[in-house]
């Protein structure tokens, strides 16, 4: 039974690969993958909005620009419609969002008039890289959490910690303007 569903499978992993332009040969070659999970090919957007193609034969993961026939990029139309400071919606190394500005998002989110959402979170660079990576998570997954419990679509939450900061870190008032939550809005 495993065998017909693994064929099939590689079949739909080689006619996908076949599309994008990657070289069959190779990822066949690699057909050592578990036996008894199977992986369906998904599309994955960025937050610019492009679409790549995401395959995983088992063994390693591929992800390919996703293009239409003539070669140009499929993306998405979006554009930032929110950018929140993180001061106004959390405490100091906190990422639960106050009652206020819950309410301020589930207003934002019920208004934005788009399709889906993706969430970055974003740090000033005073804490060290893996604090702060996992603290804009945390902030981003929370503004999802508030999107989510009026119905918006999110596609993703991701958080960048120091790493896109909007001015240089080099101020308090720089600092203020890094510690954000961006909300991009896919219409």
């Amino acid at each position: 039974m495993l065998k017909p569903m693994r064929k099939q499978l590689c079949g739909l992993v080689a006619t996908v690969v076949a599309t994008v332009g990657l070289n069959v040969g190779a990822l066949l070659a690699q057909d050592a993958g578990v036996i008894g999970q199977s992986y369906i090919p998904t599309i994955w957007v960025d937050p610019d909005g492009c679409e790549h193609w995401v395959m995983d034969d088992g063994a390693e993961g591929f992800m390919t620009p996703h293009v239409t026939r003539d070669g140009k990029p499929v993306c998405r139309r979006g554009n930032i419609c929110g950018v929140m400071p993180s001061d106004q919606f959390f405490a100091t190394n906190r990422h639960r969002i106050s009652a206020a500005g819950q309410q301020r998002l589930r207003e934002f989110f019920q208004t934005a008039n788009a399709r889906s959402f993706i969430i970055t979170g974003h740090t000033d660079s005073r804490a060290s890289d893996e604090y702060n990576m996992r603290l804009s998570q945390l902030r981003a997954n929370a503004v999802a959490k508030v999107g989510q419990s009026v119905g918006v679509r999110i596609l993703e939450a991701r958080g960048y910690g120091e790493r896109d900061p909007r001015v240089p870190n080099d101020s308090a008032a720089n600092m203020a303007q890094n510690r954000r939550v961006e909300i991009i809005c896919l219409r």
